[in-house]
């Protein structure tokens, strides 16, 4: 029982459209079928039960009329006298075993009523694959008749009815698939709604129409959303101010270090006041990334902007480099934030020249409104179990507080939020001759698709 209910669950498609469309389709499609059978079956009945009273009749009014003729005149009538069950004929017929047939049993009931009393007969079934028997009567004047029974069924089915069960069972798989894409379409735009919650985590506001139950759960997944919204823009607020504020006391102790004189002690605590200057200032930009305002999109070329951040960086003396994929590009304007994807190219170059001190930045069109973004590097890499985890918040690889080494645990989690503004995504991956490739695919931002700012 429980391979076939494991085979079943192998068998059986994925979406629910389909299971139920299947399973009403299956159980209409039975009952119709069972309801034909159980009419075809009772028709085949009632035509049986009036068969079999035109049988007795007609047999015993065959049987008077022979006897009226003359013996010499009654083979011309015995064509006239046959049936579609049933034919007549002089003799005695041929032997065999009791009639036990349930059909046939009915039909020689009614030949015992129409022959008795005033006939002597005997009914023997005849061997074959059809139902058949024999009644052999003796007429008045001795000659014998044997009266050869073919008992059908019913009547004949007609040619059309395939046809008209088909066409009901069409009609019937194209109400299962309305009824079906009814139910299920609430579904689908709830998770159109649900799927449509970018990384702003702005509300996508679900219809509250239709039945009521669709439309309790649309209020209900509003409401949802709404309070998902409050709770993130709350912990934002909190985290922006906090490293807002700290910026007035860190000012405050980085004047006070400046008047004290020079010694190593003053240098360690310039230090970790630079560090807690970059943390506060991580802290407000991981803010902004995540729940700020998105800059409008617009038209730019992309292989000219990742040129000239390299340029740049080459004319501050780091060793960066660009190379365009698939030989001389073809200006085509591409719509996106330029803004966030110069920040996220930074934020990864910079990554890379602090643990390899050389990167190289390739970009390729794979397809129309994308491009794809890599920036290498010859650094030590990141363990593959810790590819995912580097993308959350103030996760570092080294246990170390030190941030010339460690970071602060922001910088890969604020380019993965930008590049979901991007429409795309940001993955890293260990090259397999050693380095990393920190992997960015952005796509083209229609202007139907650019939301709202948010205040």
């Amino acid at each position: 029982m429980k391979r076939i209910a494991a085979l079943l669950r192998a068998l059986a498609p994925a979406s629910l459209f389909a299971r139920l469309s299947i399973i009403l389709l299956a159980g209409l499609a039975a009952a119709q079928f069972l309801s034909a059978m159980l009419t075809i079956d009772e028709r085949n009945d009632a035509s049986m039960g009036a068969m079999i009273d035109y049988v007795e009749v007609d047999l015993r009014t065959a049987v008077a009329l022979l006897e009226r003729l003359p013996h010499d005149e009654r083979a011309a009538w015995l064509p006239r006298l046959e049936r579609g069950g049933y034919r007549y004929a002089l003799g005695a017929g041929q032997a065999g075993p009791p009639v036990t047939a349930p059909h046939s049993m009915r039909v020689l009931a009614s030949v015992t009523r129409a022959l008795t009393p005033g006939h002597a007969f005997s009914a023997h079934a005849v061997a074959g694959d059809a139902e058949r028997f024999q009644v052999h009567v003796t007429l008045a004047d001795g000659q014998p008749l044997t009266v050869d029974f073919r008992p059908r069924r019913g009547l004949p089915l007609s040619e059309r009815l395939p046809y008209m069960l088909a066409g009901q069972l069409a009609l019937v798989a194209l109400a299962c698939w309305l009824a079906v894409r009814l139910a299920i379409q609430p579904l689908r735009t709830l998770a159109d709604a649900a799927d449509a919650l970018g990384p702003g985590l702005r509300p996508v506001r679900m219809p509250e129409q239709g039945p009521s139950e669709v439309a309790a759960a649309a209020r209900a997944f509003n409401a949802m959303q709404q309070r998902i919204a409050a709770y993130v823009d709350e912990r934002l607020r909190i985290l922006a101010a906090i490293s807002h504020d700290l910026q007035t006391p860190i000012t405050r102790m980085r004047l006070r270090v400046d008047l004290m004189d020079e010694s190593p002690q003053q240098q360690r605590l310039i230090d970790d006041l630079r560090q807690l200057e970059d943390l506060a200032r991580q802290g407000i930009g991981y803010a902004r990334a995540m729940h700020g305002q998105l800059e409008p999109a617009r038209a730019i070329d992309p292989d000219d902007l990742l040129d000239a951040m390299a340029l740049d960086y080459r004319d501050s003396g780091a060793g960066v480099a660009f190379e365009r994929q698939g030989g001389a590009p073809e200006v085509i304007p591409f719509v996106t934030r330029a803004g966030a994807l110069r920040r996220v190219v930074t934020n990864l170059v910079d990554n890379g020249l602090k643990y390899a001190g050389e990167v190289n930045i390739t970009m390729e069109r794979p397809a129309q409104g994308v491009i794809t973004i890599r920036v290498l590097d010859r650094g030590p890499g990141i363990p593959e179990a810790a590819l995912e985890q580097v993308f959350e918040p103030f996760y570092r690889l080294e246990s170390s507080r030190n941030r010339d080494t460690g970071g602060t645990g922001l910088g890969l989690a604020i380019a993965r939020q930008l590049a979901l503004t991007l429409g795309g995504g940001l993955t890293l991956h260990n090259r397999p001759d050693g380095g990393l490739e920190a992997r960015l695919v952005v796509r083209a931002v229609a202007p139907a698709d650019q939301p709202k700012v948010n205040a």
